[in-house]
């Protein structure tokens, strides 16, 4: 009787311990991603946890959509900015910092305006636009761009609003996280399907050493969007995929992958009181009426609860 009782806790109860201490999860432990909000975005993305004001940021590129998402209240506030957005980022001084078409922004949520701190570095370029982008833990917004043949980059602006060029020769700039200790910052270029680890000094901003820690098979999709758990296990959402997967950097292995009814899964951000919580954003974009028929829930807002806590997003410092 007690060795039944055993295989019965084990059974019940070992997914999840295997989730939360970052061990492959047997291939028949798979998580199902719920829909929150049918928002019918084109291409939502961008997604990230305010901490102190319990609010999901997140952006609608195509349509130039700001987001606010209030699970308090269960609203849904939606901001037009006017122009295509690539991301958002919270700052420091209850504002956010927007990748707008011709340049970065700061939306004043006091006054409703947006002030232009930076022009587009690639203005010249005809058609590429600025795409994924994050805080690092000093406060720097990182953001890249997305052309054709390789013509986009990876920029950082500093506090002082200075953009720097830290990687040429990119396609699609994607998912960017940095590891708990500060010292490892992860990038995603969705054309390279991979995962490319840097050394990051946090003092000044700068990286170095890339090497490939992930590698996402083909017929997954492309990496899209990411974020990190507190163990420092990566979560990527991927385009095409079908799913958002949890990725172990140090050892390249899939741990755990969640199920979202879309086929264009763009990103993924943990958030809720405990940050407990996975948000997942999703797109129509690229989409024939088949897809819509077959997945009418693409471009909604997904959740899901995988056993696991994020860390606190880091806000952009901004200079009073």
């Amino acid at each position: 009787m007690f060795n039944i009782f055993m295989k019965f806790v084990t059974l019940i109860f070992a997914p999840v311990l295997m989730i939360c201490f970052g061990r492959a999860l047997p291939a028949q432990t798979v998580l199902k991603a719920e829909l929150l909000l049918d928002t019918k975005s084109d291409l939502g993305e961008g997604a990230i946890w305010h901490p102190k004001e319990k609010k999901l940021y997140w952006v609608d590129i195509n349509q130039g959509f700001l987001h606010l998402y209030n699970p308090a209240t269960g609203e849904n506030e939606t901001i037009e900015l006017g122009q295509k957005v690539g991301t958002v980022v919270p700052t420091t001084g209850g504002n956010a910092i927007v990748a707008l078409h011709d340049g970065i922004y700061r939306y004043r949520f006091a006054d409703k305006k947006t002030e232009q701190l930076a022009p587009n570095p690639e203005k010249s370029t005809t058609g590429n636009r600025f795409n994924d982008g994050k805080c690092d833990p000093a406060g720097r917004f990182w953001v890249g761009t997305i052309g054709a043949r390789n013509s986009a980059a990876l920029y950082r602006m500093d506090a002082d609003n200075t953009v720097r060029t830290m990687k040429r020769d990119v396609g699609t700039s994607n998912g960017i996280v940095w590891s708990p200790d500060k010292k490892t910052m992860y990038y995603i270029d969705t054309n390279t399907g991979k995962v490319v680890a840097y050394d990051y000094d946090n003092r000044t901003g700068d990286i170095s050493n890339p090497r490939d820690a992930i590698v996402i098979p083909r017929e997954m999709g492309g990496p899209d969007g990411s974020t990190i758990d507190s163990e420092g296990m990566i979560w990527i959402a991927h385009w095409g995929g079908y799913c958002v997967a949890r990725w172990n950097p140090d050892t390249g292995e899939l741990l755990c992958k969640v199920e979202v009814p879309a086929k264009q899964v763009t990103s993924c951000a943990f958030g809720g009181k405990n940050l407990d919580i996975l948000y997942i954003t999703t797109a129509r974009e690229n989409l024939n009426e088949k897809d819509l028929q077959e997945y009418p829930l693409s471009g909604g807002l997904f959740t899901v609860k995988p056993g696991v806590k994020g860390v606190k997003a880091n806000l952009f410092v901004e200079k009073r």
